[in-house]
């Protein structure tokens, strides 16, 4: 028998946030399956490889091999106490998030579910808001045109992974947002976090926890105001980095350093100094989508967003503020080399979607420059994400580098574009010597302006 207080735990779907759900829940001590339908993704789960690049996530599943299995089918929902949903909701064409895979997923769940059983489901993507009502239908019918009874509760528990430190957000979350209409639900899902929420679990070597953090609080609601917290949060980080972003604007106008000013506010505790980098502005799978989910939501029921909308217009002006940057430096783009640092859309990941990188990619190739481009870990992904881009006719156009020095080669300017710390490494004398044009664009104000300087660059920040 198991120990006291572990469940049985069915995680749908071993995309970024199912991944490392399952594993983090596994080592807390729970029995995990997971279930994808991608045999290569299986096949590398079983030999406890992990399918993305995210820190301490190997080693983890090597430390649980005893309490999580990968499968193909869901047979193992049957004797679950609780099932997680956390597949995918990629935007549909009006910026709304799509939960057909999340639909699909519950009707699956509910076609395998034990006569007389008891169950939570648990929706962990991110859904729009109301989805959870979709969910809780669409098995209710489900188990009903089966002709059976169950008892099943449905709960939204949306997650706050960061992408690079996910398993680190998973053991020592800020919070654990717990939305159901049902006590039983919310008493399951407290039990489910319970070592986390008293932090009573042995701590990793690798992922040792942060000093003096005090104990996450345990927040329940109902599955509307849950839903919400999700995109509010995300909606609001989006919008600080935007806020900064357009405070940089002004600064290279009136000669401020946007550092100096953004250091100046962040010690104001009611501000905070995170999120307050100008650069290339933010992208990944979170802030694009669910600003545009947010904005989406905000027009069914007819009701106008406009500082939502200002932080995703703030946020791709500054790619095209930077190829401006670019033209102006080298008087025109066309028929130029530019070198692109960095592809992810940002450091620790090798994800590269909606990465400001591949977009000034694009605005490059359609200004006629020629693009060559290097990263530590992303370059296959993004070579996959530019083939699939709309603007991009032929990914043909840009030269892959494995090599930063052999992209400066002839060179007219280089851009920094993903704030890796490998980067802060380089030899820039010898960039420089190996360049036609010394320019060093640096779209995060990351790299070390004066020994940039010093080895003969033209160095640009932003907001400087």
């Amino acid at each position: 028998m198991h120990h006291t207080g572990s469940m049985n735990v069915v995680v749908v779907g071993t995309g970024y946030v199912g991944l490392t759900t399952g594993v983090g829940l596994a080592y807390i001590g729970h029995q995990v399956m997971g279930v994808d339908k991608d045999p290569q993704k299986l096949e590398k789960l079983r030999r406890f490889e992990s399918p993305i690049h995210e820190p301490g996530l190997e080693e983890l599943l090597r430390l649980v091999p005893d309490r999580l299995r990968f499968t193909d089918n869901l047979d193992a929902v049957a004797d679950a106490d609780l099932i997680l949903i956390a597949v995918g909701t990629p935007p549909k064409s009006n910026g709304n998030a799509n939960t057909r895979y999340v639909e699909t997923a519950a009707r699956e769940v509910a076609k395998a579910m034990r006569p007389g059983g008891t169950y939570t489901v648990v929706v962990k993507s991110t859904v729009p808001i109301g989805s959870n009502r979709r969910v809780a239908h669409v098995i209710d019918r489900t188990v009903r045109e089966r002709g059976i009874k169950a008892t099943v509760h449905v709960a939204s528990n949306p997650e706050f992974l960061r992408e690079g430190t996910a398993l680190y957000d998973m053991l020592y979350p800020d919070r654990i947002v717990v939305g159901a209409d049902a006590p039983e639900a919310v008493e399951t899902l407290r039990r489910l976090y319970r070592p986390i929420l008293e932090q009573s679990f042995p701590i990793p070597e690798f992922l040792p926890r942060p000093e003096s953090r005090p104990l996450p609080p345990f927040i329940t609601t109902d599955p509307i105001s849950a839903e919400l917290i999700k995109y509010a949060a995300n909606a609001f980080l989006a919008l600080k980095i935007s806020f900064i972003n357009e405070i940089a604007g002004l600064c290279e106008k009136v000669g401020a350093d946007v550092r100096d000013v953004a250091r100046g506010i962040g010690t104001d505790s009611r501000i905070g100094p995170r999120f307050l980098a100008a650069g290339l502005g933010w992208g990944g799978s979170c802030f694009p989508k669910d600003t545009a989910a947010l904005s989406a939501v905000g027009q069914e029921y007819g009701y106008d967003m406009p500082i939502v909308e200002a932080a995703r217009m703030v946020n791709q002006r500054q790619r095209q503020r930077l190829v401006d940057k670019l033209q102006e430096l080298l008087k025109g783009v066309r028929g130029r080399t530019v070198g692109i640092l960095g592809l992810a859309f940002k450091p620790g990941t090798d994800d590269v979607r909606e990465s400001p990188a591949l977009e000034l990619v694009r605005l490059l190739l359609e200004r006629d420059a020629h693009v060559r481009v290097h990263d530590p870990v992303a370059l296959a992904n993004a070579q996959n994400a530019l083939a699939a881009m709309v603007g991009v006719e032929d990914v043909s156009e840009v030269e892959f580098c494995h090599d930063p020095y052999e992209m400066a080669v002839g060179a007219d300017a280089l851009v920094l574009a993903t704030e890796w710390p490998d980067y802060r490494e380089l030899e820039f004398d010898k960039l420089a010597r190996a360049m036609r044009n010394p320019v060093l664009v640096d779209g995060r104000n990351f790299l070390p302006e004066e020994a940039v300087r010093a080895a003969g660059f033209v160095y640009q920040g932003v907001g400087r």
